[in-house]
């Protein structure tokens, strides 16, 4: 039997008072409160409720050591990205690998794989997969619904999906950008539950008052917590906090604990902030996951005071996993496993040829997963369109990475590169390689280095090159989480170097490709508009 004492932060009866925590074999046997006086506060771990761990590049296991150490317990996860590259080996691969972990994941069936029939994958989820991924006791929802437009119209394959998770009474999360009136109506009346896109308070408040509850997204690209904080303190009930894609060098700074940091700082109710951190996920999800109550799991964080929250120790089931910044858990190799299958490119694969009329240009928002659009005369030289680096309208590729295939060939404007190219395997949803570059040759370098490494992201100018391996399905690595980060962020001031002023390149980057988010993106097959849910012609004749 083991015990720790402070101030308990009880966020059921939202009450404070001096005590002693008592628990053995992972669970809390007793809670005996005293009238000492203490310095620390336990109050409850931290849930992401909404999270992608493969765009941390890490796997489960190697995710939960950096994780810890800021104090989250669990995870709702979406396997999506790993599902389309490897499908239900892929899922089953990410569910093994977490279970070696003290960490708390639960994962989802992931409905949308392909997301569209508008690019190419390396995996196909039918109903029948749906069904045995969804059977799992440890999988506890039915990930994010993107076709939004099967939903509405009501495409079968889709709503018998859904069915599914009702069956075996899971829950349905959404994904619902932009989505209002009438079509929302129809979404949430189909039994779907939560949003994680909103990105304006009076969007989350309309989804909030049709009966979803809010996911306020802060991640290294999709950034929605100044817009839709306001909500916590007046719909605490109905609200969780999650950062949906991290990168690792953002992980190294925080997870859910900046989110909470910041909360206090806009003076919201501490115990508000507990709801929507810890509770509402749980009880949402049907977690197995403490909350300081006789029976939980001893899952619970201390930490010097309410205010910095600085966090001394982390506890999962009645283990402590991370002591003053420090993980306990230590670092292990696995097997890679990848679905890497196309040949290297040659330099007429990226040639455009001009034709009559403007290019349909795509516009990066800093900080942002959606785009604009706009037309432009393109600049030519000897009849091909190419980059033009003085208005900073520059060629963007997406190639075929599970078989041979012409090469996607479009324009994007705010990389700001001045010389060379990015490139990444990470290509949201389907993860084909994608790239920008200044020139043909170095775009050609760029994704040819990323097909001979089999996956990975890099930056590339003439001969002098960086690259970071990520040889679990070209997403992900086994390495030790500061080497990662360390890396990532070498890449990531390698590309600014060049003149790309994105806080955030790479995952800016490979958010180009998700054709499922407005407003116009690019995928393997071509140019995509979401308002018409198509692909469209490069020019706009």
């Amino acid at each position: 039997m083991n015990y720790i004492s402070g101030n308990i932060v009880d966020p059921i009866s939202k009450e404070i008072y001096s005590g002693k925590l008592i628990f053995s074999d992972g669970k809390i046997t007793d809670i005996e409160r005293d009238d000492n006086t203490y310095s620390n506060y336990i109050i409850p771990g931290f849930v992401d409720s909404h999270i992608h761990i493969e765009s941390s590049m890490l796997i489960p296991y190697e995710f939960s050591r950096i994780a810890v150490i800021h104090g989250t317990v669990a995870t709702v996860s979406d396997p999506h990205e790993i599902a389309n590259v490897l499908g239900i080996e892929g899922i089953n691969f990410m569910i093994d690998n977490s279970k070696l972990s003290p960490l708390k994941f639960y994962f989802g069936a992931s409905p949308c794989v392909p997301a569209t029939s508008f690019e190419t994958s390396g995996a196909c989820l039918g109903v029948d997969d749906i069904e045995k991924i969804i059977m799992q006791d440890n999988v506890k929802f039915l990930s994010e619904v993107m076709n939004t437009v099967g939903v509405i119209n009501g495409d079968k394959d889709i709503l018998e999906k859904i069915e599914i998770a009702k069956k075996y009474s899971k829950k349905i999360d959404g994904h619902a950008p932009g989505l209002t009136g009438k079509d929302l109506e129809t979404y949430i009346a189909a039994g779907i539950t939560t949003d994680h896109e909103s990105v304006q308070r009076a969007e989350g408040l309309e989804k909030i008052k049709k009966g979803m509850k809010i996911q306020i997204r802060e991640g290294s690209a999709a950034q929605n917590f100044e817009a839709l904080i306001p909500l916590v303190d007046t719909h605490s009930d109905v609200c969780m906090f999650c950062s949906d894609d991290k990168h690792p060098d953002d992980l190294i700074r925080g997870h859910i604990d900046q989110m909470i940091r910041r909360s206090i700082k806009y003076g919201i109710d501490f115990f508000k902030i507990l709801k929507v951190s810890s509770v509402n996920p749980v009880k949402h999800y049907g977690l197995d996951v403490g909350l300081l109550q006789v029976g939980d799991p001893a899952d619970f964080l201390v930490v010097d005071n309410l205010a910095d929250l600085n966090i001394l120790s982390t506890y999962i089931n009645g283990q402590e996993v991370a002591v003053r910044g420090k993980t306990s858990i230590p670092n292990r190799s696995f097997e890679a496993i990848n679905k890497f299958n196309v040949s290297k490119k040659k330099l007429s694969d990226f040639s455009l040829p001009y034709k009559e009329g403007k290019i349909n240009v795509i516009e990066a928002i800093d900080g942002q997963i959606i785009t604009n659009s706009f037309t432009a005369e393109p600049k030519i030289i000897n009849g091909n369109a190419v980059s033009d680096v003085e208005r900073d309208i520059l060629k963007i590729a997406v190639i075929n990475r599970y078989k041979d295939s012409k090469v996607s060939v479009g324009f994007i404007r705010n990389f700001g590169l001045k010389k060379g190219a990015i490139v990444s395997s990470i290509g949201h949803d389907s993860h084909n390689i994608i790239c920008v570059g200044v020139d043909d040759e170095d775009i050609l370098n760029a994704v040819n280095m990323t097909i001979e490494m089999k996956g990975g992201i890099g930056c590339l100018c003439g001969s002098n090159k960086m690259f970071l391996n990520l040889p679990i399905g070209g997403i992900m690595t086994f390495e030790d989480y500061t080497k990662v980060a360390d890396n990532y962020r070498h890449i990531t001031n390698y590309a600014k170097t060049l003149g790309c002023q994105l806080s955030s390149p790479f995952m800016t980057l490979s958010f180009m490709a998700l054709l499922v988010i407005p407003k116009l993106k690019i995928g393997d097959k071509g140019v995509f508009d979401f308002n018409k849910f198509r692909l469209i012609d490069l020019y706009d004749t």
